[in-house]
């Protein structure tokens, strides 16, 4: 069952930290998945998923935080968690933080050794119409974060220095207009 779960994050960094959060505060255990999910609303925001088995206390959340669990819905930011829950289900959205074998993707590693050591189910790269061999290497800064997309969990890269590969989405982005004060 999929656990949709809203606070009204303003950032991806506050929506990764509710994740943490829930997962201790609910006592899950680390092969939980869990995603981000930006909600385009009048106050667009991150809403977060998990996956969990059995029941769940809603009541051990952290206050304000709004939960779509099945058929139950709590607090002001239910639709944004049921939104969430929804993609998540569907495997059509949400960006994937919370999964078994990653803290294996770490350094520098081949594709092949990315999908064997989680559960990744494919690499692409960005503006290839063809998945990257196996023997291909990814640099991962320690970032990855990969995506549901047409069902499965999917790790976007791009071209990187040296013929290798990165993660699409890296660790610290620079903020539009950053440099343009």
């Amino acid at each position: 069952m999929i656990l949709g779960l809203d606070s009204g994050s303003r950032t991806v960094a506050e929506a990764e930290h509710l994740l943490h959060t829930v997962v201790e505060a609910l006592g899950l255990p680390e092969d939980t998945v869990g995603c981000t999910h930006f909600v385009r609303t009048d106050t667009p925001h991150v809403a977060c998923s998990l996956t969990v088995s059995g029941r769940v206390d809603l009541d051990a959340l952290p206050a304000g935080v709004s939960a779509s669990l099945g058929e139950s819905r709590t607090g002001s930011g239910a639709d944004g968690a049921a939104l969430a829950a929804e993609e998540h289900e569907s495997r059509a959205g949400g960006r994937v933080v919370l999964f078994p074998g990653r803290d294996a993707l770490v350094g520098t590693l081949t594709v092949g050794e990315m999908l064997e050591r989680s559960v990744i189910d494919q690499v692409l790269v960005l503006a290839h119409a063809e998945p990257p061999s196996g023997d291909m290497t990814v640099a991962t800064n320690d970032h990855v974060r990969p995506v549901w997309q047409n069902g499965l969990m999917t790790l976007l890269t791009m071209p990187a220095v040296g013929g290798r590969l990165m993660p699409a989405e890296v660790p610290n982005p620079t903020p539009c207009c950053a440099d343009h004060s």
